[in-house]
């Protein structure tokens, strides 16, 4: 990914961001703001090519002057932690919380793994990033009170909520890479369970052999339904230790 120029005088920089916080209409007549260069900063990261969100792409998508972006954005890293937070804010839009701890755990994780692996390409670079950034507290906010609601105290929802949130994010970023592949290299990796691996000698691999089918129907879909039952599992045992 091509990248902002980032400039060495701090300073101007932030003057540069603060002035940037008023609208400013574009050659096209478009009002030109964060919200909608962070948004299509995320539609060309989704198209294919090296280049996709370089400055003159993003400035001809928008039909601004690339120089522009400075004053929105002090460079490329706080474009990316913004369109992080974006597909942060995506993950939150359908949240309801029902009490049950469970239940809202497993439907946060779901909706932060179907976020971005719907946005493989955007997910791929922002899901190792902490954006400080308003959509990313509510979602930490969100995460510690139900599993304080669950029975943890401070210092255990804060690890757990850690847990969670790497292990759905781990999750996160395989799968999106996954879907972010060229499709014929998708393709083959999905074909190779029945093309290679449930033809292999069964006197040489006897485990993947009784395995074989199971294995070419389990590996072509994503494991992290299955395996967040197993992680609250283990939230739960937890819960039963410390009432004991």
């Amino acid at each position: 990914m091509s990248t902002l120029k980032d400039t060495d005088d701090t300073d101007d920089a932030a003057g540069r961001l603060a002035a940037g916080r008023r609208r400013r209409t574009t050659r096209t007549g478009t009002v030109l703001s964060q919200e909608l260069i962070v948004r299509t900063a995320i539609r060309l990261l989704e198209q294919p090519g090296d280049d996709a969100l370089s400055v003159r792409r993003l400035g001809l998508a928008l039909g601004a002057d690339p120089s522009a972006l400075y004053r929105y954005f002090r460079g490329t890293d706080d474009l990316v932690l913004a369109v992080a937070d974006e597909l942060i804010g995506m993950s939150l839009e359908n949240a309801r919380v029902t009490g049950d701890w469970r239940v809202d755990l497993r439907r946060s994780g779901m909706n932060l793994h179907r976020t971005y692996t719907a946005h493989p390409q955007v997910a791929v670079l922002a899901a190792a990033r902490v954006t400080r950034r308003p959509n990313e507290m509510r979602g930490i906010e969100a995460g510690l009170d139900v599993l304080r609601g669950a029975g943890f105290g401070p210092d255990d929802a804060a690890r757990y909520y850690h847990r969670f949130i790497d292990f759905t994010l781990g999750f996160a970023a395989i799968d999106a890479a996954a879907h972010a592949l060229p499709a014929e290299a998708g393709a083959g990796d999905r074909a190779a369970w029945q093309a290679t691996y449930a033809r292999l000698p069964a006197e040489e691999y006897p485990r993947i052999a009784e395995s074989a089918q199971a294995l070419a129907q389990t590996m072509s879909v994503s494991a992290y339904p299955g395996a967040l039952e197993v992680f609250l599992d283990g939230v739960q045992a937890a819960l039963d230790r410390q009432a004991r």
